[in-house]
């Protein structure tokens, strides 16, 4: 393969990766604990929280509410990164960790 035709293949390779992770950053992932859902896009932002509960809660109540949170909130990325290693996994062989 000569050089010109290997440079054509690398930039096609470039553009369906960015093309992939375009198409990862406009999903939204929901991560759920028993209390709380936290949605948050493929670029790892936040986009909502929503407390499932509609009784007002007790200052003790505080402590397990954030921890509530942050469980469904590390529940949402980690669906990022898998879906983004499923999905980017093919152009980054070798590569760990890029994405």
């Amino acid at each position: 393969m000569n050089m010109q035709a290997m440079l054509k293949q690398a930039q096609k390779l470039q553009k369906e990766m960015m093309n992939t992770k375009d198409e990862i950053s406009k999903m939204t992932f929901t991560g759920k604990s028993s209390l709380v859902e936290v949605t948050v896009n493929g670029d790892k932002k936040i986009l909502s929280v929503k407390i499932n509960s509609d009784s007002a809660l007790e200052p003790d109540e505080i402590e397990m509410l954030q921890d509530m949170i942050m469980i469904a909130t590390n529940d949402a990325l980690e669906q990022v990164d898998k879906i983004t290693e499923s999905k980017m996994g093919k152009y980054t062989q070798g590569m760990p960790g890029l994405f």
